[in-house]
């Protein structure tokens, strides 16, 4: 295959904001091909920097005869999980629950969003601006 039909493929791309440095920028990586990593100052120039840095990877993997991963499939999750834990720490779970008035699934629930820095609001509000984009761009289209 050559880069043109890897840069076909559904390869998963991650981005945030990164405000630790000098000025706020955008960090964006190639989950799938690791050190495929760029940055931008916004994510529109970000998008633009990982396609070149996804050409250069390709390129020298192709070069040198690397294995070039594929992308992964998307998972499908239903939400549900079974998870083992030992009795003490269902017990204490289950106390600190009923101490904050909700049931165990949500104290669970609550407990690996924070973990892992997630939060309803911010997925939802990313999900309906990914939504409204396009929506926006029709109707400035149909405006001019």
């Amino acid at each position: 295959m050559k880069v043109d039909d890897y840069m076909k493929l559904p390869y998963h791309i991650s981005m945030v904001r990164d405000e630790t440095g000098g000025s706020p920028a955008t960090v964006i990586w190639v989950e799938e091909l690791p050190g495929c990593i760029s940055q931008g100052d916004s994510p529109a120039d970000a998008l633009q920097m990982i396609e070149d840095a996804m050409r250069g990877w390709l390129q020298v993997s192709i070069d040198h005869g690397d294995p070039i991963p594929a992308p992964r499939r998307e998972s499908s999750h239903s939400g549900k999980m079974m998870v083992r834990l030992p009795a003490a720490l269902h017990a204490a779970l289950d106390n600190r629950a009923r101490l904050e008035g909700v049931s165990l699934n949500q104290f669970i629930s609550t407990a690996l969003a924070g973990a892992v820095g997630w939060h309803p609001a911010d997925h939802a509000s990313a999900h309906l601006e990914a939504v409204r984009r396009p929506a926006k761009r029709a109707f400035a289209e149909q405006k001019a």
